[in-house]
């Protein structure tokens, strides 16, 4: 499951020169937590403001929303994320920058996709991506043997097939499954082997 598939598409926008005031009535009418920054020019970046800023920034202060600008609170630029990007890995880079909501942006602005939306719409319960990739590497595992066999080990389509579980293996290790000790290829090698009958 991808970004574009779950991100929010009905997003709001505001100007950097607008006031936090203007920012704040436009987030009760819309019901919402954040609001994107538009680009002041092409080659611009994106900015964004959140509940956060606003009252981190303007009402801990006792500052007048009325004169404080969102360029002079939001955040810019900001945490994009690109719309094809795997759910997996918008949950692991808004860990990893301790963001809440991101826009979705490929050339142009997209929509939004926040952690609620990981929640409510991703598909993780129902399909784990660690489940998933065991299920792979075994199928993986099966296939790579069976073109050995048919085909031999020096073989280029063994090897290539053998090349797809190691990559499996790694991606598996990178979502948290330890490392075995030795690979599927190199385990099978050694099976294969012949033994020295003394």
């Amino acid at each position: 499951m991808r970004a574009k598939q779950i991100m929010t598409q009905d997003v709001a926008t505001i100007r950097g020169s607008a006031t936090v005031a203007e920012a704040v009535k436009l987030m009760r009418l819309k019901e919402l937590r954040a609001l994107i920054v538009e680009p002041r020019h092409s080659g611009d970046a994106y900015g964004m403001i959140t509940e956060m800023d606003i009252v981190g920034k303007v009402a801990a202060f006792g500052e007048d929303p009325q004169q404080v600008h969102v360029y002079e609170v939001m955040t810019k630029p900001c945490v994009v994320v690109n719309p094809d990007l795997e759910i997996e890995y918008v949950a692991r880079l808004f860990a990893n920058t301790g963001v809440w909501r991101a826009p979705v942006i490929q050339r142009e602005l997209l929509g939004i996709i926040s952690v609620t939306d990981i929640i409510t719409k991703g598909n993780f319960v129902d399909k784990p991506k660690l489940k998933f990739l065991r299920t792979e590497i075994q199928k993986a595992i099966s296939e790579a043997r069976s073109i050995t066999a048919n085909y031999g080990a020096d073989s280029q389509r063994a090897i290539e097939a053998w090349d797809i579980v190691d990559e499996l293996e790694a991606e598996a290790t990178y979502y948290g499954i330890p490392k075995p000790s030795k690979s599927a290829r190199k385990m099978f090698s050694e099976d294969e082997r012949p033994v020295a009958v003394g």
